[in-house]
């Protein structure tokens, strides 16, 4: 039990390390490639390499009908809409502001487990945890805040808030499927169907006459398939099986951290004092939350074996 509880705070840790650094990656390939069409050849191909690596190498079969069902609904929420309404939406807005906004997930967590479970009830301390959080984010991004006032960013925000919305749904829903299916092939279908569900949408809201298959775009869909789907995707999976819900969301608190400090290193983009507040901030938030949950375990420990 200790050792998958180490793994799956290394899994973890490599969400928050790449998934912060796709917001760049996907940033610069919607400029040469129309966004939904972009997330459906990426889902579609990562899916399509993880259930044939499995399959074929690893001799993992399918699940059952019901959990090929209950994978592809999962897929909807968290692929075609967390990915691709994100992507839709970096047409829109820089990679920052993206950012800021796919933090406030771990709220919306929070809300729809209050609405539909008891078992992760938030404490005082937690949400508290949450607030702080998102307050070192806004002190982060407060300079862009101004940026708010234009209809094209209202769009992007309106877009984005409903695909952090489909995002931490489709956790829910897919942590609380039980399922003992293999998770790597859990992951494909994901993908895959994702995907899938994304292509109706491409035909009908993207414009297919500006596809440019630049080497900005490939680069960046190559990158995106690798490590921003099959890696970070299946790690995402596998510690939203062995952790907390609300323990695994605490991610979307540290890419916009990942984004600040990439963009200072490459882009040689502004980190001063306000930043740097903001990142101190934000991550006695996630202290905070994390030890509220472990302090709410231990309670829950202790009145079992009572």
């Amino acid at each position: 039990m200790k050792r998958e509880l180490t793994i799956a705070y290394f899994a973890l840790t490599a969400i928050c390390i790449i998934w912060g650094t796709t917001y760049l990656a996907l940033r610069i390939a919607v400029l040469h490639f129309p966004p939904l069409l972009f997330t459906a050849i990426r889902q579609i191909s990562a899916g399509l390499l993880v259930l044939g690596f499995m399959m074929l190498v690893m001799q993992a079969r399918l699940p059952e009908r019901r959990q090929i069902i209950s994978q592809a609904i999962g897929g909807f929420f968290m692929i075609s809409m967390g990915n691709g309404l994100v992507a839709w939406a970096e047409m829109e807005i820089p990679s920052g502001i993206a950012a800021i906004i796919c933090s406030l997930m771990p709220v919306l967590v929070i809300l729809i487990n209050l609405g539909i479970q008891r078992d992760e009830k938030p404490t005082l301390p937690i949400a508290f945890g949450v607030a702080l959080g998102i307050s070192g984010i806004l002190l982060i991004f407060s300079e862009h805040l101004n940026e708010f006032s234009k209809t094209e960013y209202w769009v992007g925000i309106v877009l984005i808030v409903t695909a952090i919305t489909g995002w931490a749904g489709g956790s829910i829903w897919i942590k609380k499927r039980h399922t003992e299916s293999n998770p790597f092939i859990n992951a494909g279908l994901q993908m895959f169907f994702g995907g899938i569900w994304v292509i109706p949408f491409s035909l009908l809201f993207d414009d297919l006459e500006t596809v440019q298959w630049s080497a900005e775009a490939i680069y960046a869909l190559l990158y995106l398939i690798v490590f921003g789907s099959i890696v970070a995707y299946i790690s995402y999976l596998y510690a939203l099986k062995k952790l907390p819900m609300t323990i695994v969301s605490l991610y979307a608190y540290v890419n916009p951290l990942v984004a600040v400090v990439l963009g200072w290193l490459i882009l040689d983009e502004k980190l001063n004092a306000m930043i740097g507040v903001g990142i101190l901030v934000t991550v006695l938030g996630i202290y905070l939350v994390n030890q509220g949950y472990r302090s709410g375990s231990r309670k829950r420990l202790a009145v079992t074996e009572s």
